[in-house]
């Protein structure tokens, strides 16, 4: 057998494919498109300044209504359109109605919410403080809250007539439990290495209470602060349709007997809006009082 040693020949082109013609070096490249991140995309987003990212739900809300309003789809006798109800509103101001009426309201919450703040955290200390006044308070309080608050109504106006003293005593009994509850927790609620740790640093009962106890919690009583806020606008309502002759509630009941929904929904605006006023207060607070305590704020 003879094995030939000869080198392979060239290629056989003819079984090569065919190619087609060279591209054109005058034809342009196709264009890229540049991509962009997301982490870019959020941050550009960020970069719009929050008081408008939180107008743009408001916004397209009133923009529906006035569209809805101006279709027909909203009977005027159901909901009066946006620019009725400015123009209702810039007439109760311009007369001194809505001023008067908001000072009314204010002064009622403000008295209920001293009277009740300062009973129910009160309370909140005894108990969250001491065995023995937990004991002695806790059951009675608990077995008080789960009573319908607005339910007392007609005793109100039995025990204390039908003036100032029953609104202020509604406003007052919502806003003690809530900050009763929340001031609770959080005395229960701070760590107890914490007042070990106190201990083996020498400091006495109301060295404790003051250095270590108060401080871890002040961000349950600011939550209670604002869920108080909250209950006080809503006893508000119920308590000025107790025979009011002032203040937004009253408003609101003299406009319901005319059918004037304008007017209404004025006056569950500026109770919005005064609601709102006092969470930006609290939540001004909270970023003074508890610069101590980093918290997660989103991304």
């Amino acid at each position: 057998m003879t094995i030939s040693h000869a080198p392979p020949g060239p290629p056989d082109l003819s079984a090569a494919p065919e190619k087609g013609p060279a591209p054109d070096s005058r034809t342009p490249p196709p264009a890229l498109e540049p991509i962009v991140p997301a982490s870019v995309r959020r941050a550009r987003l960020r970069s719009v300044p929050r008081w408008v990212r939180r107008t743009v739900g408001p916004l397209l809300l009133l923009t529906l209504w006035q569209v809805f309003s101006a279709t027909g789809v909203l009977h005027p006798d159901v909901l009066a359109s946006p620019g009725t109800i400015a123009r209702a509103g810039g007439d109760l101001i311009a007369d001194g109605t809505l001023p008067a009426a908001m000072g009314v309201s204010l002064q009622r919450v403000a008295v209920g919410l001293v009277l009740g703040g300062v009973v129910g955290t009160v309370l909140a200390l005894v108990s969250g403080l001491s065995r023995l006044g937990e004991d002695l308070v806790d059951a009675t309080v608990q077995m008080l809250r789960t009573v319908p608050w607005v339910g007392l109504i007609p005793l109100f106006i039995i025990w204390l007539g039908i003036g100032e003293a029953p609104k202020v005593a509604l406003i007052a009994l919502g806003v003690a439990f809530h900050l009763y509850l929340n001031v609770y927790a959080g005395i229960r609620g701070v760590d107890a290495q914490l007042i070990e740790a106190g201990q083996s640093l020498g400091l006495n009962r109301w060295g404790l209470i003051r250095h270590v106890v108060l401080p871890g919690a002040l961000p349950g009583a600011m939550t209670g602060l604002r869920y108080s806020l909250a209950t006080a606008w809503l006893a508000l309502v119920f308590g000025e349709s107790i025979n009011a002759d002032a203040g937004i509630g009253f408003l609101m009941n003299q406009a319901r007997e005319f059918f004037r929904t304008d007017v209404i929904v004025v006056c569950l605006v500026v109770y919005a809006f005064l609601g709102l006023t006092a969470d930006v207060i609290v939540r001004t607070l909270e970023r003074l009082l508890l610069q101590w305590r980093p918290t997660f704020t989103g991304q």
